[in-house]
């Protein structure tokens, strides 16, 4: 409760008039270091105020008239300038020409690292490494559409299932079980067969069952030994590289209903030039194929 203010007996210094429970509150001064430096913030921010902008509307708000977003543009202007001869040597050249040329080749390393980090590393990571969950990591050398600089640059410009290009890729996989073709236990043995195809069954009885219902319902796309057909976009499945897990119950959720990912048609969001040097980026970052 509030009592009156007074001197405090050992420190001298007076009392905020508060006491708790005996305990009196002191009102102690702040350090002078620290009021000084407190006022000379504000005369500070009270002078940039004056001088830049400080209000979020637009246009300049300060008397030098200096405006950051312009001082950008004319940074990037004079930036876009420099890189011109080269950016239209690269937008020219198909990735093929790039790759072969040192000169170029270096130039579109650094250009495509940038973009790489921009606008794929959210998705794939920053080092192409991908994800479980339909990130596919571009730092091996599997290839779900090839791995050309041809297949690449196809798949950078056109997207996957997008809807954004004629071009696009489009591979689907039924929905087995979602659809009603195949039960959850058919769904159990074909598992155990795309497992044995890379030596990792445990139920070979189960495998022998599955074999036959993969011959009916997958090879038409994934092959009759699970090797995959880059032409509809139907993964391995003979290696030990997964896009969506690798145990029993993650194959068996994604034959019963798969999840299919989408990728950007980044031909209508990027220059010409800058797929061109994510194109042979990536390539050099998967090891990529003739």
């Amino acid at each position: 409760m509030p009592t009156k203010i007074e001197k405090d007996s050992l420190t001298g210094t007076d009392t905020t008039g508060h006491e708790w429970d005996g305990l009196k509150e002191l009102n102690t001064p702040l350090p002078k270091w620290w009021l000084y430096t407190f006022y000379a913030t504000c005369v500070f921010a009270l002078v940039w105020v004056i001088l830049y902008p400080a209000f979020p509307i637009k246009g300049a708000t300060g008397v030098t008239g200096w405006v950051a977003r312009e001082a950008v543009q004319g940074d990037v202007a004079a930036a876009n300038a420099r890189m011109a001869p080269m950016m239209n040597r690269i937008r020219e050249a198909t990735p093929q020409q790039i790759a072969a040329d040192p000169g170029l080749r270096s130039f579109a390393m650094a250009g495509g690292r940038i973009a790489f980090a921009n606008n794929c590393a959210g998705c794939h990571g920053a080092g192409g490494q991908g994800a479980v969950g339909g990130f596919p990591s571009l730092a091996d050398d599997e290839w779900i559409w090839g791995g050309s600089h041809e297949a690449i640059h196809a798949t950078i410009a056109h997207g996957i299932r997008a809807g954004e290009s004629d071009e696009e890729r489009t591979g689907i996989m039924p929905r087995f079980v979602a659809d009603g073709v195949l039960t959850l236990p058919q769904v159990a043995d074909t598992a155990e067969f795309v497992l044995s195809l890379s030596g990792r069954s445990t139920d070979a009885r189960a495998a022998e069952r599955g074999k036959a219902l993969f011959a009916d319902n997958c090879a038409a796309c994934h092959g009759d030994a699970g090797e995959g057909n880059r032409a509809v976009g139907a993964p391995n499945l003979a290696d030990r590289v997964w896009l969506h897990g690798s145990d029993k119950a993650a194959i068996q959720r994604f034959i019963a209903n798969p999840r299919l990912g989408v990728m950007p048609a980044w031909g209508g969001r990027l220059d010409p030039a800058t797929v061109n040097m994510l194109t042979v980026y990536v390539h050099a970052l998967g090891g990529g194929e003739n």
